[in-house]
């Protein structure tokens, strides 16, 4: 998957604020900043979700979003991590990436039955696209969400 070549606007919600910019068709979005809080849409890192911020990164983003919920205590969560946040910094700006703390934030990952950590879901448009439990590395990570988008009918991001 690319960055949206279009000559329609794309909406990335803020990862700080929440709030939805537009980044108009032929920007770089690599330099785009949140028009309410001033924070770039993309720094190449996994962004912590809370009640505030989760549901507005995966109802209005018109890119995917990939959610790790872990939890502190959680061994394979540790060593999943770098991988992790190696993958968003290569897979930025065509994905989102989040980390849920499941101790954190209880009721979303009661929302979405949460029952091994750490498990990775990916949304597109709203949707529950795919999920997987169990520690993975990078490549394995980036090898799975890219043939889980390969599957979506409309892949790419809301035009």
């Amino acid at each position: 998957m690319a960055w949206p070549k279009s000559d329609k606007p794309t909406h990335i919600v803020c990862p700080n604020c929440a709030a939805t910019n537009r980044i108009p068709a032929g920007q770089d979005p690599e330099g785009a900043k949140c028009g309410r809080c001033g924070t770039k849409l993309f720094m190449g890192k996994a962004w912590p979700a809370t009640q505030k911020t989760f549901f507005p990164q995966i109802m209005k983003n018109d890119i995917p979003v990939v959610v790790d919920f872990w939890a502190e205590w959680c061994g394979p969560c540790k060593a999943m991590a770098p991988y992790y946040e190696s993958a968003a910094k290569e897979m930025e700006p065509d994905f989102r990436f989040l980390k849920l703390d499941t101790e954190a934030e209880p009721e979303i990952a009661a929302r979405y039955e949460i029952r091994a950590i750490p498990t990775v879901m990916l949304f597109h448009k709203g949707k529950l696209v795919a999920q997987r439990a169990g520690a993975v590395d990078k490549r394995s990570l980036e090898t799975w969400l890219k043939e889980q988008m390969a599957n979506v009918k409309d892949a790419a991001p809301a035009q």
